[in-house]
């Protein structure tokens, strides 16, 4: 990722205290064998400011890293949906490792389910982006009363696993310290013949459904109720 001018301001700003901390310290221990013991120690009381803010320059910018790791946006899915019949689509999926997935969905919607692990404010500091798993893909029905009598289709995109981070998560909380929250998001948009979407994970660790081009678009808007 390449560092803004206020990164790069912060790091320099951290070098150039470390270099008059070592040069304190340097001064320091001169003054200290020629037994200047007083003048020895006001260097080394400065080199020791001057050490303390360096580490808070590099502390700042590290953090500033991991803010803006944290807040772009990753891509985790394309989707592209062809009308098979009344209620019923084919839907292809690709993945980013360019894997794809072919299934078929009953609704008048499609639904993205992911498990989402988001890091402690240390983890985020060092640059950990929040970590998901896509677990299944299911259609939706707009009326709540359709939902209740109208077929259901949802496939399961991850295997179950009994032991991953997840599960481990769960079942042992205090063994992930590290780890400050596991949760489910879901993103949900219409199903039309010949739409394109794109699927993001936001910063925030949600997913995000949108459009992926102007035609899409236009179709959304027509089968909004």
């Amino acid at each position: 990722m390449p560092l803004t001018p206020l990164l790069l301001a912060l790091f320099a700003f951290a070098a150039a205290c470390a270099l008059f901390a070592l040069a304190q310290a340097t001064h320091a221990r001169r003054r200290w064998r020629v037994r200047r013991r007083l003048a020895a120690c006001h260097r080394l009381l400065w080199s020791l400011v001057f050490a303390l803010l360096a580490l808070l320059g590099a502390g700042a910018g590290t953090a500033l890293i991991g803010y803006q790791r944290l807040t772009a946006e990753a891509q985790v899915a394309q989707l592209e949906t062809h009308a098979l019949g009344p209620l019923r689509y084919a839907v292809t999926i690709r993945f980013p490792d360019g894997a794809r997935r072919e299934v078929a969905l009953s609704g008048d919607e499609w639904q993205l389910d992911a498990r989402v692990i988001k890091w402690d404010v240390r983890a985020v500091v060092l640059g950990a982006p929040p970590l998901y798993q896509l677990d299944r893909i299911s259609g939706r029905y707009r009326d709540v009363a359709v939902e209740r009598e109208a077929p259901r289709s949802v496939i399961e995109l991850s295997p179950q696993r009994s032991f991953d981070l997840w599960h481990l998560k769960q079942r042992f909380p205090r063994w992930l310290p590290w780890v400050d929250a596991d949760y489910g998001s879901a993103a949900y948009l219409p199903l039309v013949d010949g739409g394109r979407y794109t699927v993001t994970l936001a910063a925030a660790g949600g997913l995000v459904a949108r459009a992926a081009d102007p035609a899409t678009l236009a179709l959304l808007q027509q089968a909004r109720p």
